[in-house]
């Protein structure tokens, strides 16, 4: 059964730092990409930062320079180093890992999701 277990969430001041974590198992085929996506009160969910198994990285402009994404292809984790963080940052945060399913022998790229860690800074 694959699952993504997120840790990480909490509480911080503006300008403070949060780190979370994505723990990946049970998955039968390779992790093409991780990334981590985030949903605020009464808004969408939106693309936070992503980052491929090769290490290629992609960022929401609105993190660019202020979050890290990383990721550990042999323990299957990603991270997400959050620093100099606003009140604008406060929302859930998803985890996500892109794999592969077989329907009628045709390999298709899934999404699966975290639980959801709950980031709020305050003012």
């Amino acid at each position: 059964q694959a699952k993504l277990v997120e840790s990480g969430a909490g509480l911080v001041h503006t300008g403070g730092s949060l780190r979370l974590s994505c723990a990946a198992s049970g998955f039968r085929f390779n992790i093409v990409a991780m990334g981590w996506y985030r949903q605020a009160p009464g808004s969408q969910r939106e693309l936070v930062a992503t980052i491929s198994s090769g290490g290629s990285t992609n960022y929401a402009d609105s993190v660019k320079g202020r979050f890290t994404i990383s990721r550990d292809n042999a323990k299957n984790t990603a991270s997400l180093q959050m620093d100099i963080l606003k009140p604008e940052d406060t929302a859930v945060y998803y985890c996500n890992a892109k794999s592969y399913i077989y329907d009628s022998t045709v390999p298709i790229l899934v999404d699966y999701w975290g639980q959801g860690s709950q980031v709020t800074v305050s003012s």
